[in-house]
Order: structure tokens, then C-alpha cells, then sequence
């Protein structure tokens, strides 16, 4: 090992640094080639057909055909397994993401990560423990950050955003993982199966907002892509902070504050004006006239939806 990644070495925790390579491997091993790739992708195959709970360095061993003892001569720990496992997982194919749409590219990024974690469930079940450090780990998120490379975003804002999607695609996995290891049957999954008790049990009275959504069928709609939808209102908040952002910095660049800003500085300096104060009045006022027709319009709409239930319920 060189004088370089034995520093490396020294500056990373053991895991980290058998991930990239600069820890130094065992000089004997057994018999038998044994190896840290052959140890990880053994724990792997186990993980995906029995789940995490199979992983063990026992359970591991004794599928390789070696004892426990020759496996912690290539990973000291079972922590130090995991690690390696997930990095792993990440290394995926990714398309090339387009030069000018950083929208196309974060979304094709999002969609591989997905369907990583799904061909992976057990993924989402290791706790995250920090920042990054394993190499196929950083590979994925450089793609990420080249997807948005068109984006007018600080660096801090581009990795907020890689971490904002990832996070999105790591709860749906989760929920997905949980729903595949349940066992339970398709329409009981969706709730279609209920929907009758649903629609008895779940009334107006105690439910004014749920009550018709599970009379729509919307409850139990297991066509609707909710991951889709959900990952494009995602994008489209960084798409606003983007424009918005780049709309103050044309001001700022013109001499011209934003438009709160401006607004607060001028409060501040003539707020005393007689007619800044009436005008000031008179939005409160006009804010506290449409606070109360709001609620009018929710008790209305509440009352039209009693009406209706009522009246379906005499023509049934």
C-alpha cells in the first residue's frame, strides 16, 4: 500500500476506506479465494430473498462455505457489511442527463434511484448515520449534481436539492418496502377491499373531508401514480425558488429591491404618512372580511355536502 492511501486509510473509518480500496487486505487468507467483493454480494443475494434480518456474519460465512472467524479478516464488523452492501446498491446506470434541462435530468435521477430501492428493499431499513463518504455513494450524488448543472443554484442549494429529491425517493421506498414484506393481497393493500365498511363507517359527522373522497373511490384509487405527482410538485418548488431567485438577483443587479423587502423598508420609514396608515387599515380589514367569507364558504360547502349525502341516502 502507498504512503497516500495509507493516509487515506488512517483519516477514514475502516469501512469507508475498504469501500475505496486504500485499507490494506489481509496478506493469508483461506484455502479457499475468499474476498471482500465475493463477502458482500453473498449478503446481498441473502438480504434480497430473506430480508435484512438473514444478514449475519454467520449467516453469511456459512453460505460462502467459511467460518465466521475467516470472514472478519476481510470486514471486522457487521456495521462495516451494511456499509459496504449500500454502497453497492448505488452503483447504478444512469442516463446522461441533457445539458440545458435540469428538470429531465433530476427526475430521470430520482426515478433510477427509485427503482434502485425497490430491486433493494431492505436498503431503506440501515439507518443513516451521516454524510456520504463511500465511493459509489458520491458517484451517484456527482450525478445528481451534474443533472443540475444548468440550474442558476450555489453549491449548498444544488446539494439541498439532491438531498431533497433523494430524501423523496427514500420515503417511498421505504413505504413500498414495507407494503411488499407485509404479504397482504392487492386489494387489501389498496383498501378496495373495505371500501363498502369504509363508506359506513367514515361519515360526514365525524369526517367532513374524508367522507367524500371515500365516496369518490379517491381513497382506494391505486391507479393514480402518487410518486409521479408527488416528484413533480417536488421539481416544480425548485423551479419557483429557482425563478423567484433569479428574479430578485435581475432586481438587485438594477438597484432595485425586492418587492417584501422594498415593502418593509418603506413601512418603516413612512408609516407615520396619515394615508400609509389608512391604507394600512383598510388591508387588515379587507384581510379579516375574506378570513370570514372563507369560513362562510367551508360551512357552506360542508352543509351542501350533508345535503347531498342525505339526499342520496333517501333515493337508496
Amino acid at each position: 500500500m502507498s504512503d497516500t492511501e495509507a493516509s487515506a486509510d488512517l483519516s477514514l473509518p475502516h469501512a469507508v476506506a475498504l469501500a475505496w480500496g486504500v485499507a490494506e487486505r489481509p496478506q493469508r487468507g483461506p484455502k479457499r479465494e475468499l474476498s471482500i467483493e465475493r463477502i458482500v454480494e453473498t449478503a446481498m443475494k441473502l438480504a434480497d430473498a430473506e430480508g435484512l434480518g438473514a444478514v449475519s456474519m454467520a449467516r453469511v460465512a456459512s453460505a460462502l462455505g467459511f467460518t465466521t472467524m475467516s470472514l472478519y479478516r476481510y470486514v471486522t464488523s457487521k456495521d462495516d457489511l451494511l456499509l459496504l452492501m449500500q454502497d453497492a446498491v448505488a452503483d447504478i446506470e444512469l442516463p446522461e442527463p441533457p445539458e440545458d434541462d435540469w428538470r429531465t435530468g433530476l427526475r430521470q435521477w430520482t426515478l433510477a434511484s427509485l427503482a434502485s430501492l425497490r430491486a433493494h428493499p431492505w436498503y431503506s431499513r440501515i439507518p443513516i448515520s451521516g454524510t456520504p463518504l463511500t465511493p459509489n455513494v458520491m458517484r451517484l450524488i456527482d450525478a445528481a449534481l451534474r443533472a443540475l448543472r444548468p440550474a442558476p443554484l450555489s453549491d449548498q442549494e444544488k446539494m439541498a436539492c439532491v438531498l431533497l429529491v433523494g430524501s423523496y425517493a427514500r420515503a417511498v421506498g421505504s413505504v413500498q418496502a414495507d407494503i411488499a414484506s407485509s404479504g397482504a393481497r392487492a386489494d387489501e393493500v389498496n383498501g378496495q377491499r373495505f371500501a363498502a365498511a369504509l363508506g359506513q363507517l367514515v361519515t360526514s359527522d365525524g369526517f367532513p373531508d374524508l367522507a367524500p373522497v371515500i365516496a369518490s373511490g379517491a381513497y382506494t384509487d391505486d391507479e393514480f401514480d402518487d410518486f409521479a405527482f408527488g416528484l413533480e410538485r417536488v421539481l416544480d418548488g425548485i423551479a419557483r425558488y429557482i425563478d423567484e431567485r433569479g428574479e430578485a438577483s435581475s432586481l438587485q443587479r438594477d438597484g432595485v429591491p425586492d418587492s417584501a423587502t422594498r415593502v418593509a423598508e418603506d413601512a418603516t420609514l413612512y408609516g407615520s404618512d396619515k394615508r400609509v396608515r389608512e391604507a394600512a387599515k383598510a388591508r387588515r380589514e379587507a384581510e379579516k372580511a375574506l378570513r370570514e367569507a372563507r369560513k362562510r364558504e367551508r360551512e357552506a360547502l360542508k352543509a351542501a355536502r350533508e345535503r347531498a349525502e342525505k339526499n342520496a341516502t333517501k333515493s337508496a
